[in-house]
């Protein structure tokens, strides 16, 4: 580790993105104090202040080998306590109805239930001898110069019965409280900007259901995963979260969300495109009740862009950007950014402007991904430019592609990972392949279930709260 020059650190929020935070931080400071409002230490089940945990989650890829970088035997230590792992490639993918070719890739995905990931990676950041864990603690602002140039500290209260608020002094204070966090008002009652937002209305639901795992459900694959496209707007992504548990997570966009009710739970199951999941659960009453989580919108805070910003300050995780979920890149990216920290603390004082400029870079290339993909539905209300529209009609064709060739799913892969870039799926060998296949953009494949009923405009119905 570096030679450790600073007096405190302050993360705001305990969760992946945080405790990844409060990990490199380390590094640098003599105490790192880590704020969140629930009990999070020896916590391994889903707790209030992160509900969507109870869903499916995948760690794909860069952010495995980055979460293993920063904590040595990390993917074994998961596999000693039955955590499933494999390669990204060979699980059952289904685009537009079609099966992907399966390909052995090398990249391992992970499928730990998120709230045992989360607990095992904040116990072993609790071991680290400057790490503090301050639990059930509210969050209630920043602690700033008389000059308001700096934050220089965070003002937070016990949720203890009759506690005082209490202001923390801190060197550095690093937000990582998620998609609703309160720097953009912290901002304004300085004295300075509110960020510009990005936002793609997705209107999404996740829906899930717990079962106990019967081995031919999967077959030797991890997971079983239909991805909602145009003409099959309905997903699921069902996998293996344990040695005998698993999870099916329904998804629907746009007002058209999965059902809580068991009945009308496996009636959507039923109504997507590919039998598979259907024909596994229909005879099975599952663990637990399906229990739902909505996600309005895809939204990228540009902190980037402001002209003013306090030093002292700085973000990361879902404060800064919180992806549509379906395409499982917030762990990855959050890693992403936690190395992107620790780059930018090597190099000495951390100045905001050029962090939050190379955050916004390390940013760039999934928001395109999630964003560019889920403009190819045309309910979604979003400027599509010609790089979106040129976009989503090539990897149409590709994705047809890969349930031909072996090698484009490898290639595929590696850029829904984050370990290539999209212009890797336009070299010229690849091009080769793709248009090998067909010229035009393909027809999607048929449903081999019940169809679900085209979705309506997302102004013509209910937005989620």
């Amino acid at each position: 580790m570096s030679n450790v020059t600073r007096k405190r650190a302050i993360v705001l929020g305990g969760s992946i993105g945080g405790t990844l935070a409060a990990r490199v931080l380390s590094e640098f400071y003599r105490e790192v104090v880590v704020v969140d409002r629930d009990e999070i230490a020896g916590v391994y089940e889903a707790r209030k202040g992160t509900p969507h945990t109870r869903h499916a989650h995948g760690l794909h890829a860069r952010g495995q080998l980055i979460i293993e970088e920063l904590f040595p035997g990390f993917t074994d230590g998961l596999r000693a306590h039955g955590v499933p792992t494999g390669d990204l490639g060979e699980m059952r993918w289904f685009f537009n109805a079609r099966k992907l070719r399966p390909a052995r890739t090398g990249l391992i995905s992970v499928t730990a239930p998120r709230p045992f990931l989360e607990g095992y990676l904040r116990a072993r950041v609790a071991e680290l001898p400057n790490v503090r864990l301050l639990q059930k603690h509210d969050i209630l602002g920043l602690v700033a110069t008389p000059d308001r140039d700096r934050v220089i500290g965070a003002r937070v209260r016990s949720r203890a019965e009759g506690a005082e608020e209490e202001a923390m002094e801190a060197d550095l204070v690093v937000d990582a409280t998620g998609r609703g966090s309160r720097t953009p008002a912290w901002l304004e009652e300085l004295g300075y900007g509110r960020p510009r937002e990005d936002k793609v209305k997705v209107g999404l639901a996740y829906t899930t259901r717990h079962y106990r795992t019967r081995p031919e459900w999967f077959d030797g694959v991890q997971s079983i995963n239909p991805v909602a496209s145009p003409a099959h707007p309905r997903g699921a992504f069902f996998g293996q979260i344990g040695e005998d548990k698993c999870i099916l997570s329904l998804t629907g966009i746009l007002g058209d969300h999965p059902p809580t009710e068991p009945d009308a739970f496996l009636e959507f199951v039923r109504s997507l495109p590919v039998p598979d999941i259907y024909d596994a659960v229909r005879d099975d009453a599952g663990l637990d009740a399906p229990v739902s989580f909505g996600f309005p919108a895809s939204v990228r805070r540009r902190y980037e862009k402001l002209s003013r910003f306090p030093d002292g300050l700085l973000l990361i995780g879902d404060a800064l950007c919180s992806f549509n979920p379906v395409y499982g890149q917030g762990m990855s990216v959050a890693s992403i950014e936690a190395l992107t920290l620790r780059e930018h603390l090597r190099e000495g004082t951390v100045r905001p402007g050029p962090y939050l400029s190379d955050m916004a870079k390390v940013i760039s290339v999934p928001w395109d991904i999630s964003a560019g993909g889920d403009l190819d539905f045309p309910e979604v209300e979003g400027r599509r430019t010609l790089k979106v529209r040129m976009g989503n009609a090539y990897m149409a064709r590709l994705q047809y592609a890969a349930t031909k060739d072996a090698k484009v799913t490898d290639a595929f892969m590696r850029v829904a990972g984050l370990m290539d870039p999209p212009e890797a799926l336009m070299r010229p060998a690849m091009v080769t392949r793709v248009l090998k296949h067909g010229l035009g953009r393909p027809a999607p494949g048929p449903s081999r279930s019940a169809a679900p009923k085209p979705l309506a405009p997302l102004h013509d119905r209910e937005e989620l709260s």
